[in-house]
Parts: C-alpha cells; structure tokens; sequence
C-alpha cells in the first residue's frame, strides 16, 4: 500500500452529481481501507451529513468536516478539535444577507441552524441530507459556531464574492461550490486539519493521498504527498494536484485508487 492516510472530499469528488455513491468507488474505498489505509472524509459538510456517507462506506473514525473546522469521530460523536469562531464577527456577514434577502446557515460542530426556508434552499438540503433546525432570529447567536454558510445561484454568489474580496475581517470566505460561500476561523482548512491528524498519526507527508475538487480542497491537495483532482474540477484546482482523474461521473475516486494508492 503507497498510502497509510487517504483524504476524500465528498460531494464532487466521492459522490456523482446526484449525491449516489457507485459501487465501484464504494468497494475501492473499502479495499484501501483493506489493504491498511486510514479514510477520512474530509468535507464542507458538517458530522450530521457526513456521518451517513461514512456509513454507506461501511466505515467508521476521524472526519475533518466543515471545511477543517471541527475533526470529529464518528463512533462516538465527539469533536477532537474545532475553530469556533466570533460572533460579532459572524453578526456582519448575518446582517449582510438579511438585508441582502440571501439564505444562509449558522453551524455549530454537530448542527445546522437557519431562520427561514426557500423552496430552493429546502430542495438544497433534502439533496444534501440535511436537517437544519429553525431557530428564533431574535435569539443571541449561539456559542461555538464554527462556520456560516451562504446559498444561491452562482452569479449572484460571484457579485456577493466579489464585494466580500473588498471587506476587511477577521474571518476568511471560501468559495465551497458553484452555490455555496463559507466564512469560517482564519485557521481553518482541510489541508491544516490533514496536516494536524497525519503528526498525530505519525504519518509522514508522503503517505498521504487527498482526491478533491473544488477550491476548499487547494489545501488538501498541496500538502498530500499525492494530491488528486477530478476532472470536473475548475483548472485552477487541477493546477494544484499532482495529477488528474476521471471526473466524479466516471468513477474517479475508484480509478486513482486503482492507478495511485496500491500499485
């Protein structure tokens, strides 16, 4: 086996566009897992919907969830470790989207919060199996957030983009997919978070592999001794791999697998 430490983000990458989980990548993640390699799931998503693809794997452990946020172990449901993040710095971005009428989450390590519900937003989280709970927008924010989440469709998060670029904070916003911006801690990020785990392992740079692909996967993939992007990836993503695979349609997880991790 070339690697003890295998990354996998999930939707995008492990997942086809329709959120199924193929058998033919399902059986190549578990013969990696097999042959010795540790799996870790490391996602945008938060436990709550990570832990159910962790399942379908047949898998149990470690996930890096919420962009690097909060690593947690599935088994028990305890988080390791967490960036929590300012409220009063997450009350400006929160000000900004209700002024600006766009949906958004508040995510503590193991829930999902929001203060109303589109059609659209509603059809996202079905998609995406998640359950988020209604809260009182006229409570105090919670303690413990790890992430906000922005949705909507693509220009107008590219408009939202842009003019967050020109803000001056102490957080940082990550484009997560086409429709999805996420304002989290400075620190935070998937390829921290593989670094901090593989020290922890004992796990030497070059024997870790990350398959991504989208820009919140960068720093995952720089830093894996192997990092693999999917082909449906925007060029900037492939640029920073290593080397490119088939696209999340075809299989692409099961294929470097196949090519990379045990030959």
């Amino acid at each position: 086996m070339n690697y003890d430490l295998i990354a996998l983000d999930i939707d995008g990458t492990l997942l086809t566009d329709d959120h199924t989980l193929t058998s033919n990548v399902r059986e190549a993640v578990r013969e990696a897992h097999g042959r010795g390699a540790e799996i870790v799931l490391c996602t945008g998503r938060g436990p709550a919907n990570a832990i159910p693809v962790l399942d379908k794997l047949g898998l149990a452990g470690t996930m890096i969830t919420h962009n690097g946020a909060a690593t947690v172990d599935s088994a028990s449901r305890t988080v390791l470790h967490q960036y929590s993040i300012d409220n009063a710095e997450v009350a400006r971005f929160r000000a900004y989207c209700l002024e600006a009428k766009l949906h958004f989450d508040l995510n503590t390590a193991f829930e999902m919060l929001i203060e109303d519900i589109t059609p659209e937003a509603e059809a996202m989280y079905r998609l995406y199996g998640a359950s988020p709970v209604l809260r009182n927008p006229g409570d105090p924010l919670p303690e413990g957030l790890v992430k906000f989440t922005l949705f909507g469709d693509q220009a107008e998060l590219d408009r939202v983009e842009a003019e967050w670029n020109g803000w001056t904070h102490g957080l940082q916003h990550i484009r997560s997919g086409d429709y999805f911006i996420d304002v989290q801690h400075r620190d935070a990020s998937k390829g921290k978070a593989l670094r901090q785990l593989a020290q922890l392992r004992g796990i030497e740079q070059s024997r870790v592999m990350a398959i991504g692909n989208y820009f919140n996967d960068v720093g995952m993939l720089t830093f894996a001794g192997l990092g693999v992007a999917v082909a449906n990836s925007p060029e900037a993503v492939k640029e920073a791999a290593n080397v490119v695979t088939r696209s999340n349609e075809a299989d692409g997880v099961a294929h470097a697998l196949h090519a990379f991790a045990w030959t």
